[in-house]
Order: structure tokens, then sequence, then C-alpha cells
């Protein structure tokens, strides 16, 4: 049996925390265990920690009987990552919603970091680094640093330091509690739902909550890190292209929930500046004679901007009536 216990602080705690973790699956249980074993750890008594299950009976069964010190529920709204999110939120007690991927961990400190960002009164939103724990203890030779967002983690090209983003990486985010007050939960017409891989949901949450209140600061926090781990399934080239595909197709949703300007004006500086810088990279000469497969990861470069670009367009030519 899981033990997840509390550590008693040593007074009361600012900016309560409640961490959201959804699960959907009994494939990813040891992982559900470990995610849950790592936030524990880290709370205090003002701190909570809520498991959410998407319609899985038999894992919620088993959530239920063997993790203690927090609270199992089910997703009380439709199958997804999104409705799933919003059962946590509204079970929630705490000032701050955190979330973490079911097959991710938090590193010491993680909670603590999240807990200081929004000491900043006008933060709103907080991220986190997303490292690769890699099935096989390495990322395949081919695969491009600046496609992490691929397999839900950092790439090459965000900013190493504090400063204000678009959005976080929904692997390892917070919210606060007030943010939902003012533009509701996350959209059912974007994000994941079982193992398709698409996503955005975070994004289009983030361009709402800019627009309804533009003071709101939304900011990466790079002293916080989870270990997000990445199955051999993951690490394959058609894993690769159908997941740039996919993220196209959630971009057009979110374009059109949203406008293109809002929810390209990331993707834009990632296609102008980074891609091109990560594709000389890989055809330096000097390089490429330390390293021929570097090739690779620049033909996967052009590649996977290909498969994006293909499935915006065909997202942007798919017409879904609002929820």
């Amino acid at each position: 049996m899981t033990e997840v216990t509390y550590r008693p602080p040593a007074q009361r705690t600012p900016y309560p925390i409640t961490v959201v973790i959804c699960a959907y699956t009994m494939g990813r249980w040891s992982d559900l265990r470990a995610a849950a074993a790592s936030v524990a750890r880290q709370l205090s008594d003002d701190d909570e920690l809520v498991i959410v299950i998407d319609h899985c009976p038999p894992l919620l069964r088993l959530a239920l009987d063997e993790l203690r010190g927090c609270r199992v529920i089910a997703n009380d709204g439709r199958p997804g990552l999104s409705d799933a999110r919003n059962t946590g939120v509204a079970a929630s007690r705490g000032d701050v919603v955190a979330f973490l991927d079911d097959d991710a961990t938090a590193r010491p400190g993680w909670l603590e970091s999240i807990r200081a960002a929004f000491a900043h009164g006008d933060v709103a939103v907080t991220g986190t680094r997303v490292e690769p724990r890699w099935q096989g203890d390495a990322a395949p030779r081919w695969f491009p640093e600046e496609f992490g967002w691929v397999v839900g983690c950092s790439y090459r090209g965000l900013p190493t330091q504090r400063r204000a983003v678009r959005n976080p990486i929904g692997a390892s985010m917070a919210i606060r509690r007030s943010s939902f007050e003012t533009v509701g939960g996350f959209s059912r017409l974007v994000g994941r739902v079982g193992t398709l891989p698409v996503g955005c949901e975070e994004t289009e949450f983030c361009i709402r909550l800019a627009k309804a209140s533009p003071v709101a600061r939304i900011v990466f926090e790079p002293g916080a890190a989870v270990d997000h781990f990445v199955p051999r399934q993951r690490q394959t080239v058609k894993y690769f292209l159908s997941r740039c595909y996919h993220e196209g197709r959630s971009k057009a949703a979110v374009a059109r929930l949203g406008g293109s300007r809002s929810a390209l004006s990331a993707e834009r500086h990632y296609v102008r500046s980074v891609l091109p810088r990560a594709v000389l990279r890989a055809l330096n000469p000097v390089l490429l004679r330390r390293e021929p497969v570097a090739a690779l990861r620049g033909a996967a470069v052009v590649a996977g901007l290909a498969a994006t670009v293909a499935g915006y367009v065909a997202g942007s030519r798919t017409r879904r009536a609002p929820a």
C-alpha cells in the first residue's frame, strides 16, 4: 500500500495550494503512485493533493484503496483532460491550484518555488521546467531538442530565466483560483482525450485570461522543475510526426477560439528564430564531421515543422460548433 503523508508546517502556510493530478489508465499506475509520493513529501497541512480519475472505474477503485493522505475523486464531466482538470478545480480548496501530469514527478522545492511565485499579487499563472526522463536513459539521436514539446517537456528556445510567457507547459503549472472565477475552466474544444496526441487547453485558457485581465501575469519559473517520463513508444518517428500534426490541429482550434494573433504569437518567434538556428546548427560542417547523425536532427526539424503546418491547415478547414 502506498502511504502519502503530509509534513507539518512550522506556521500557517501562505497561499495554500491544491495539487491536482489527473489519471486515466491502469497502465500508468506505478507512475501515478510516484507522482503522488513526490508531491506528498512537499505538502504542508494547509495544502492538499487531489487525484482525479478520468472515467476508468478499475483505476478509481485501486486509487481509493491504495492511496492515502489525498482525496481521490472521479471526473464528473466528459472524458478528457479538460473536464478532469475542471473537476479537480471544483473540488479544490487552495488559493492556488497546481497541476502535475500523472507520469511526472516533482523535484524537491517544486511546490515552494510555485508558492513563492504567487507572492507577487499580479501573478495569475506559473509554469515550471519540465525535464524529460527518457526510457532507455537518453533521447533518440535524431530527436531535436527544439521539439521537446512533442513529448510534453521543455525545449530549446524557452527562456532560461524568470520571465513572462504566453502559456506554461501543462505537465507542470499552477493557476491562481481567482483566475478560474474570472474566465471559467478549461475548454472542452481542446485538450487530450485518452491517448490522442492533442492538447493546447492551457494555451487557450491563458489567452482567454490575458484578454479578460490584461494586468494578470503569466510567468515561467525556472527554479521549479519536474521530471516527465517519456516511454519508448513516444520516441519513434511515427509518434513524432503524429504529435506535430495534432499540435497543428490543436493550434487551429485555439485560433478559432481566441484569434490567430494570440494563438500563434509564440509560434511565430519559434518558427522565425529557433528552428532556423536548429537547422543551421545541425548542418554545421564541424558538427557533421564529429557527429554525422546531426543531419538527421536537421531533417527532423524540417519534417516536424511541415507536419505541424499540415495539421494547422487541416484544422483550419474544420468547423466545430462552440460548446
